[in-house]
């Protein structure tokens, strides 16, 4: 099989393009032909910071069809179309190569919806749904009409994880606030589904949000948290949280104790990776049921623009990830003629 795998740690030009065979599924696990890889910034911060144990496959998201399968795994999953979240967390085998190895709970029936949903889902939508239940008086699952008496405010809403969260907040029937830095991003904002765009450029974001949600909002999904904390203790109501899973524009935070205490106000730091076990499960029951049941779209019509890369240049998509491209960069992994 054709794979990428880099032996150290470095830029863009650590990633090699190689001929390995393919592995065999051991017990508890399949083995998914990709048709897709999804890129996302911890791929490219793993790799700049930490190095493999001799040697690693990049891409923690994908979508194929499962191949084969190990002992103890039904043999009726052979031929089923999955998304895969985690491929690479603590193991070598990633999805920038036509094949990998996940054990078997990582592998998710993907159902009608297309390769490139699939292998757009794990990362950004398992971040953005712990974001919206991790707070005090969040539900625990997300399901149609389970955030309908909800406001939700998401900073950054054209970035990866904040498209995510708009979607998965209004599939649960969420009102939905999103800010932006521009015109063009506001239109990606409103297609994820947002209720109300604010331009933080151009408009007073606790003024304009004090309008909508008088009594201030259950929930923040925060990209930057040293920049916006200020106004976030203006715009948090009684008993919410700011769930913050990124450190755009600082790494450090300060926040007035009184404020925030007489409301009863959470700070929840969000990492997919080790967030508690079985908020992660129900994530993933959650994500899955919101793209089966069509809630959950991809593509410039849903706020999310899709750049294409082939597998032999996942140094090209590492490096648009690594630049802030607008939208989500994928890798086209092997012949998709599965997908739809």
């Amino acid at each position: 099989m054709k794979a990428i795998v880099y032996e150290r740690t470095g830029d863009p030009s650590v990633l090699e393009l190689v001929d390995r065979p393919v592995p065999e599924p051991g017990a508890g696990e399949v083995l998914v032909r990709l048709a897709v890889s999804g890129v996302n910034p911890t791929d490219w911060k793993s790799r700049r910071a930490f190095p493999p144990d001799g040697w690693q496959i990049p891409g923690q998201d994908g979508a194929g069809v499962v191949e084969a399968v190990g002992e103890g795994v039904d043999r009726e999953l052979i031929g089923q179309r999955v998304w895969i979240w985690e491929a690479a967390w603590q193991r070598p085998w990633g999805t920038a190569a036509e094949y990998t190895l996940v054990p078997v709970r990582q592998a998710v029936p993907l159902g009608d919806a297309s390769f490139e949903l699939g292998a757009s889902l794990g990362i950004p939508f398992l971040t953005a749904h712990r974001c919206l239940t991790a707070g005090e008086f969040m539900p625990d699952a997300l399901r149609a009409g389970a955030l309908a008496d909800h406001t939700v405010l998401v900073q950054g809403g054209a970035g990866a994880v904040g498209n995510a969260a708009i979607q998965l907040a209004r599939w649960a029937d969420a009102t939905v606030i999103a800010t932006v830095s521009s015109a063009e991003k506001a239109q990606l904002a409103a297609a994820a589904g947002a209720s109300y765009v604010i331009n933080y450029r151009e408009q007073d974001v606790v003024e304009e949000v004090g309008k909508i949600a008088p009594h201030g909002v259950h929930t923040i999904v925060e990209v930057a948290p040293a920049t916006n904390a200020a106004a976030d203790v203006q715009m948090i109501r009684q008993g919410g949280a700011v769930c913050v899973y990124a450190d755009n524009g600082g790494t450090e935070v300060t926040l007035p104790i009184r404020p925030l205490y007489v409301v009863n106000a959470r700070w929840q730091f969000v990492l997919v990776y080790t967030e508690p076990k079985a908020a992660k499960a129900q994530g993933v029951v959650d994500v899955a049921a919101a793209a089966n049941q069509g809630g959950l779209r991809v593509g410039a019509d849903a706020g999310l623009p899709l750049h294409h890369y082939p597998l032999a240049d996942t140094a090209g998509a590492h490096q648009a990830v690594e630049d802030s491209a607008v939208g989500k960069v994928l890798i086209t992994t092997s012949d998709a003629r599965t997908g739809r």
